[in-house]
């Protein structure tokens, strides 16, 4: 369970406000901080510092000892982002080093976020990451690395003939993958490309988790989740409660929709919680642990889905690999075709098996348009599990955009 700093202070690094930052996340339940982009030298935006893996003196003055030993003075892990394989021009490096950058001759890539990638196949420079990368992992006590990759291989040539890079560039990051691991077992690491743009079969051997967008928008990431969810499972698929109004659509989200959609994750929050209310605070700490109490189902269960006639609902849940349990989210997604909804049916259980079927707190709030009482929602019900699966039970009326979660317990 994670806090990432990104879209709580961007590049604006500053001591007190992570400090704060981290004293809140703490107090709701979190397990790990990660420190963004910006802690390195020169990285006041996204126009320079690439490649400088130094920490910024002129930030940090006392490294980022002092922040390292607040996060985890609070029992939580401490992670760190990289992004190893890309060079800004304007860096140290890149003018110490122009010949390290791929190119195909004559001329360099497009800029994308004004940067370049760092050519693994010169020696000389797979072994300045391995140098700093392993430094920071020794001189810090890092137990996560979030290692970005934010632009596409254009013109990725060998400097400095250009002959193709890409093969020789893949198979030194597994090297340099492997390579830390074996220096430092206890880290881990998680895959990230603007999103989830590196979730090959190499990455996913030598990685922990991916993370799945940068859009932490709930709507969108229900769709976006609901298909890296039919290769990946879910304690893989970092999946994160953002901000009140999203950063990248200026969707507006109450907390349960936003958290209900993480959840079926590997969960986590991006979000400035310091200027969350004390109720906000207090219901997302609820979330937390509900995370903890049945993330052991979430993360080893079986993922099931369900058609429903209404487009607009989505039907999805974990059930546990001996049947006794299950979670399921019911999902909209837009204004419903039809009111009320119907039945929705629940798949994967033992259909010769009694189970219980309760709403599951805090997203057991059904709000929609129209109220009208459900027996089995006010007091829950006992069906068998092909009940439950064939003919189903009546789902509550909901807006667009709001979920609630079942739980079914066989007994």
């Amino acid at each position: 369970m994670i806090i990432n700093t990104w879209e709580a202070v961007y590049f604006n690094h500053d001591l007190a406000k992570l400090t704060a930052l981290a004293d809140v996340a703490a107090a709701a339940g979190v397990e790990r901080f990660v420190l963004d982009d910006g802690w390195f030298r020169h990285r006041r935006d996204d126009h320079a510092g690439l490649g400088d893996w130094y920490v910024d003196e002129t930030v940090w003055p006392k490294g980022l000892h002092p922040l390292v030993d607040h996060v985890r003075e609070r029992g939580m892990q401490f992670g760190l982002w990289v992004e190893p394989e890309m060079v800004n021009p304007d860096s140290d490096l890149a003018r110490a080093h122009p010949e390290w950058i791929m190119a195909t001759g004559g001329r360099l890539p497009p800029e994308s976020r004004h940067q370049q990638v760092l050519d693994l196949g010169h020696d000389e420079a797979y072994a300045y990451l391995l140098e700093r990368l392993d430094a920071l992992l020794s001189e810090y006590a890092i137990g996560y690395l979030k290692w970005d990759h934010n632009r596409d291989l254009i013109d990725a040539g060998h400097s400095p003939r250009g002959e193709a890079g890409v093969h020789v560039q893949t198979l030194r990051l597994y090297r340099l993958l492997d390579e830390l691991r074996a220096r430092h077992p206890g880290v881990e690491i998680e895959s990230c490309s603007s999103g989830g743009s590196r979730v090959d079969l190499g990455v996913l051997e030598r990685t922990d988790r991916v993370w799945s967008s940068d859009c932490n928008d709930a709507l969108e990431r229900q769709l976006i989740q609901r298909w890296t969810g039919t290769l990946l499972p879910p304690e893989m698929i970092g999946a994160h409660v953002g901000p009140t109004v999203s950063h990248t659509t200026g969707r507006v989200h109450t907390l349960d929709y936003r958290a209900g959609t993480a959840l079926f994750g590997h969960f986590g929050i991006e979000w400035d919680i310091t200027e969350a209310s004390p109720a906000d605070r207090d219901r997302l700490a609820a979330w937390i642990r509900l995370y903890k109490d049945i993330r052991g189902l979430l993360h080893s269960g079986t993922v099931v889905r369900a058609d429903h006639p209404d487009p607009a609902l989505w039907v999805h849940g974990v059930v546990a690999t001996d049947r006794s349990a299950a979670i399921y989210a019911l999902t909209t997604v837009a204004t419903g075709v039809w009111s009320p909804p119907g039945r929705v049916r629940l798949p994967g259980l033992d259909p010769d098996a009694t189970y219980r079927i309760e709403p599951l707190a805090p997203a057991d709030e059904a709000q929609g348009a129209t109220q009208y009482p459900l027996p089995w929602w006010a007091g829950g019900a006992e069906l068998s599990g092909r009940m439950l699966a064939v003919t189903g039970v009546q789902a509550p009326v909901l807006f667009p955009e709001r979920l609630v979660l079942i739980r079914v317990t066989r007994q």
